[in-house]
């Protein structure tokens, strides 16, 4: 099927998007959020799979920010949690980011074994379709996953852009990705904000991220592409053409 756009739940493998698709990495809560806070902050950042793959990365890169969690607990040795309303209060953005995430930074270390893969969020939802729309006939929305779950906010953010690329003429390509639109493509954005996700954000006192999130939706006109293992801004991206949806979106 040409023009189709498939959304699915990462649950440690993508083979099957491998070839002929571009896939694109979704962690509302919190992974995709803070590397792309970092990445249009002007500041370099490296999704990594594991602690081993974090700290290894950072004998190369001595005055690097080790940034994430395991199990939502911040490890021994790491400056900050994956936090992107910690990272956005900062200013040295001359540091590289080293993001290492449960769930979410698993998914892109996958995706940049596929042809091609890009990372998006809430913030840069608009700008990834409009990319995606110009370069891509066959795309795999994917959201993270935790416990192999499909989380709320990040289906919600499968939906927001799957809709953006059936308004350029997409189709879905299955009944899973057409009821995923349906129940979520006009929601608000805080309509995921009872889910699991949220309260945990809530009962672990990160409420600052939370409140960035919902604070910050389609406020960045880039897209973003995963590139030998860093984020980094995708050519000639912007969210022209759109407005409306982010109106009514973002209300």
């Amino acid at each position: 099927m040409l023009n189709a756009v498939t959304i699915d739940c990462f649950r440690g493998d993508l083979a099957a998007y491998r070839t002929g698709y571009t896939v694109v990495a979704i962690d509302v809560v919190r992974a995709t959020t803070t590397a792309v806070t970092a990445a249009a902050g002007g500041r370099r950042c490296f999704p990594v799979p594991t602690i081993s793959a974090a700290f290894k990365l950072a004998e190369q890169m001595p005055f690097a920010i080790l940034a994430g969690e395991q199990a939502g607990i911040l490890p021994i040795g790491f400056h900050l949690n994956n936090s992107p309303s910690q990272l956005a209060s900062r200013t040295d953005v001359g540091r590289p980011l080293i993001l290492l995430s449960s769930s979410g930074t698993r998914l892109c270390h996958a995706a940049a074994e596929c042809e091609v893969a890009l990372v998006a969020c809430l913030r840069n939802y608009i700008a990834t379709a409009n990319y995606l729309a110009k370069r891509s006939s066959a795309v795999a929305l994917i959201g993270a996953g935790t416990h192999d779950e499909f989380r709320e906010e990040d289906q919600m953010c499968c939906a927001w852009i799957a809709a953006c690329l059936l308004d350029f003429g997409y189709q879905a390509a299955d009944r899973s990705t057409v009821e995923t639109i349906r129940r979520w493509a006009s929601k608000p954005a805080d309509a995921w904000i009872t889910g699991k996700s949220a309260r945990f954000l809530r009962e672990s006192d990160q409420l600052a991220d939370l409140d960035f999130i919902l604070q910050h939706v389609a406020d960045v006109d880039q897209a973003f592409v995963l590139e030998h293992g860093e984020v980094l801004i995708a050519p000639e991206a912007s969210a022209d053409g759109l407005d409306n949806r982010r109106r009514a979106y973002s209300a």
